[in-house]
């Protein structure tokens, strides 16, 4: 992944986007996730929701009112978008839950350790997961669980193979295998990862309409992509490419699979490393303990 260009996607994000507003895909999929948290008997009193602009602001309202009255907190990592995800979750001053609203946060999350994070379809556009993971664990209570989604490496692959037939860079980024997911999961300090992953099927009436949906969705963050800018020409050539994209079995839409991967992990309790001198921070030692702490 071309992290440079993860990053100006993120800034970037904020200059199309509606207040009130996500990716339909995203809010579809956080629906999905929802569906997940019954599986789990785990009630969070408190928890965040990781860049909720992206994650499906409709979806977070919902997952509020599952585990109503507990507190949670928007973690908003760009500064810019402060301003955005407080007027898109604001809600009127004559409602009683305005007093209970998210507090927004930026760049390292809330300052109180929560016992759920939600991250719905972050991974894949992140420039450093790897470091991602890690602000997440960091910020989970001992026994605290993480839920998240993100795009899989089938996602595209008519577009992939239609981008291959013309010699052309292909048209997004690897995205990462699900059991790679579970063994960075792992290795950020979280235990019992569960993987799953499903296919889901999209079908566009026209060309135009699917690069509509494409463009709300992110950027190409493929290292070998076209270095410069196309023209008109190319444009036109890559309408006739979609266009072959459509199925028989579909009434002549154009398709496109999009593989989604779910996942959830807890926090465990830390172990102490066996050194001749260890230093170990009070927190770890009441949780080794089993004593209770003020979270």
């Amino acid at each position: 992944m071309d992290s440079k260009a993860a990053l100006r996607w993120a800034s970037r994000f904020l200059k199309t986007a509606e207040v009130g507003s996500s990716p339909w895909l995203h809010e579809e999929v956080a629906r999905r996730m929802q569906e997940r948290l019954d599986f789990i008997k785990l009630q969070p009193t408190h928890w965040a929701a990781w860049e909720p602009l992206r994650s499906g602001l409709a979806a977070l309202q919902q997952v509020a009112a599952r585990y109503e009255p507990a507190r949670w907190h928007a973690v908003v990592v760009q500064p810019q978008e402060l301003q955005v995800a407080q007027a898109s979750l604001q809600k009127p001053w004559w409602r009683w839950s305005r007093w209970t609203q998210p507090v927004v946060f930026a760049a390292e999350g809330p300052e109180e350790l929560v016992h759920m994070v939600w991250a719905n379809m972050l991974l894949h556009q992140s420039a450093d997961p790897q470091a991602l993971i890690a602000q997440w664990h960091r910020a989970l209570a001992v026994d605290g669980f993480l839920m998240f989604s993100c795009l899989g490496p089938d996602t595209l692959r008519e577009l992939r193979s239609a981008y291959a037939a013309q010699g052309w860079p292909a048209p997004a980024h690897e995205f990462t295998d699900m059991h790679d997911w579970g063994d960075m999961l792992v290795e950020a300090g979280f235990a019992e990862p569960v993987m799953d992953m499903e296919r889901i099927t999209l079908t566009y009436a026209t060309p135009e309409r699917l690069l509509v949906e494409l463009r709300e969705l992110g950027r190409n963050f493929n290292l070998q992509r076209f270095a410069g800018l196309r023209g008109r020409r190319w444009h036109a050539q890559l309408l006739q490419v979609l266009q072959s994209l459509a199925r028989p079995d579909e009434e002549g839409r154009l398709v496109l699979t999009f593989e989604v991967i779910y996942g959830h992990a807890l926090k465990p309790a830390p172990r102490a490393k066996v050194q001749p001198v260890s230093a170990i921070p009070l927190q770890d030692m009441r949780a080794m303990l089993g004593k209770p702490s003020k979270i």
